[in-house]
């Protein structure tokens, strides 16, 4: 019998379209303006803005709380405060959640959590990255204990998710005490200033503690995480520009670990000249330079993305295309601390290099490196457990992996650096390169230190002793002469011996011990 539609009582498909609107405005009609006014875009907006246009489908929009007491049971917005769907990114999907700071200010609760549950497993089951826009209160305190149940459903998937599919969180708003875990647990965090607060107690708490005055800013800021803790990978001026990098950094990924990174058509011929690179990189050990501006050089059309850009800067991580396809870079960066080796370095790098082995990103290292940072300071922090993070994950990692020495590597900071003794597949270096235990200089006042204390001219003889020390140790042909370095190349053939060598170790197979997992440095 087929229903009847009166004026009285809307037929099916009003209903469903008034549900719908209700779903999409809110429960309050101003909250969008609040919204807008703090300088901000709404869920919805921010969904826009990340997939491709009208790819977006929603899931789960009209789900409701079933919570009681403190008012709960006279407020149940449709979606729960926050939006869940997939969508697509360049034609390849994505899947997508995003806190609604209109309702509830974004705040977790049951129905909220079991939403993002449902979606993190489509995510993990389809095979395709997760992208969370944050923007929340926190959990939900009228709901209590459930809603730091929900937290602990979101860090479980987060985990199972790790190195399965690529994960990246967008903070967008606060986020609060154990909220904060969720991003820390994904591969990349995105942060814009002004707007994105993180931490684990806020200022209040952080008061009445310890009596320091500081500002949500201050403690947790976009800039504090990109600078100072190292939290936050990316940070951006405003919403719009982070997300298109959102948008640009999934369009070097690969949609999971079984799949190699996409190849994008290249329109910078893998042979171009590169004649610049030999005035890029002085030729003395002791100047600066900035290896930002070869890697643009050994890029396709001078385009990469850099990882952690404001955090350990005397290493720079980046990922990038040669000859169209994905790579991952790790260079030491002289103009920063010389590009020594530190703590912030070596776990920067690691978690890098990680990352490029879980989802099949060829790795590519330029090494210009005097050693590891000496000091009290590191020896008491843990260098020697903390550097070694860097030096396991290399050791780890069977994705192909091409070196280069520019200039300089000595002593353990050259092994760590991906030498060809810890699995390089390709190790290359550049005719000026001093590869040793360490500088001509050092070295000659411990081996030869007898010698120049009983000489009549000790200054005289330290020179002869360091020059005879570079002749027969730290010329540019001792490695290659022991199979330590596979060719020595003209700086301006880099690129093109890093596209072949790529393009070579494209079919590249390695299979590590079985076993449930390593237990790397802590």
């Amino acid at each position: 019998m087929e229903a009847v539609l009166t004026t009285e009582s809307p037929g099916p498909l009003e209903e469903l379209t008034r549900r719908r609107i209700a779903a999409r405005e809110g429960e309050d009609p101003q909250a969008t303006e609040r919204q807008h006014k703090k300088g901000k875009l709404t869920a919805r907006e921010r969904i826009d803005l990340l997939l491709d246009k009208g790819s977006f489908t929603e899931v789960e929009s009209l789900r409701r709380h079933r919570a009681t007491g403190f008012g709960l049971e006279r407020r149940k917005p449709y979606g729960d405060g926050v939006i869940t769907g997939w969508g697509t990114v360049d034609g390849r999907t994505v899947f997508v959640y995003a806190h609604d700071f209109r309702v509830f200010g974004g705040a977790l609760g049951e129905a909220h959590a079991q939403k993002i549950h449902k979606l993190m497993d489509m995510a993990i089951a389809a095979g395709a990255p997760l992208v969370s826009l944050n923007d929340g209160a926190g959990a939900r305190i009228q709901e209590g204990v459930s809603a730091l149940a929900g937290y602990g459903g979101i860090f479980q998937r987060n985990t199972k998710a790790s190195g399965v599919i690529p994960q990246i969180s967008v903070m967008l708003g606060p986020c609060a005490g154990g909220a904060a875990y969720s991003p820390a647990l994904t591969d990349f965090v995105f942060a814009v200033r002004d707007i994105s607060q993180m931490f684990i107690t806020g200022p209040d708490v952080v008061r009445a503690v310890t009596g320091e005055e500081i500002s949500q800013n201050g403690l947790g800021g976009a800039d504090v995480h990109a600078g100072t803790s190292g939290v936050a990978h990316f940070v951006h001026d405003d919403e719009e520009s982070c997300l298109a990098e959102v948008r640009y950094l999934l369009s070097l990924l690969p949609a999971n670990n079984r799949e190699l990174p996409p190849v994008a058509a290249a329109s910078d011929p893998a042979d171009r000249p590169a004649d610049a690179l030999l005035d890029l990189v002085p030729a003395d050990g002791n100047r600066s330079y900035d290896i930002r501006t070869v890697i643009e050089e050994l890029v396709d059309d001078g385009e990469y993305l850099e990882v952690h850009a404001f955090w350990a800067q005397n290493i720079v991580c980046a990922l990038a295309r040669i000859d169209g396809r994905t790579v991952g870079i790790v260079a030491n960066q002289p103009i920063a601390m010389a590009g020594v080796l530190d703590i912030k370095a070596s776990e920067k790098g690691a978690r890098f290099v990680q990352f490029c082995d879980a989802f099949n990103i060829p790795l590519v290292t330029l090494v210009d490196v005097p050693g590891f940072l000496p000091g009290v300071d590191q020896e008491h922090d843990g260098i020697i457990r903390r550097g070694a993070k860097l030096l396991y994950a290399y050791c780890n990692a069977t994705v192909p992996r091409v070196s280069v020495v520019l200039r300089k590597a000595y002593g353990g900071a050259y092994i760590v650096m991906d030498s060809r003794s810890i699995g390089a597949d390709v190790a290359l270096a550049w005719p000026g390169n001093e590869i040793a235990v360490m500088g001509a200089d050092g070295a000659a006042n411990v081996v030869f230190r007898r010698e120049i204390a009983a000489a009549a001219d000790p200054d005289e003889m330290r020179r002869e002793k360091i020059d005879q020390y570079k002749r027969e140790l730290v010329h540019p042909y001792y490695a290659a002469e022991r199979g330590l370095i596979d060719e020595v190349i003209d700086p301006r053939e880099t690129r093109l011996m890093l596209a072949r060598s790529l393009a070579m170790l494209t079919t590249k197979h390695a299979e590590l011990p079985r076993r449930k997992h390593g237990n790397p440095p802590q």
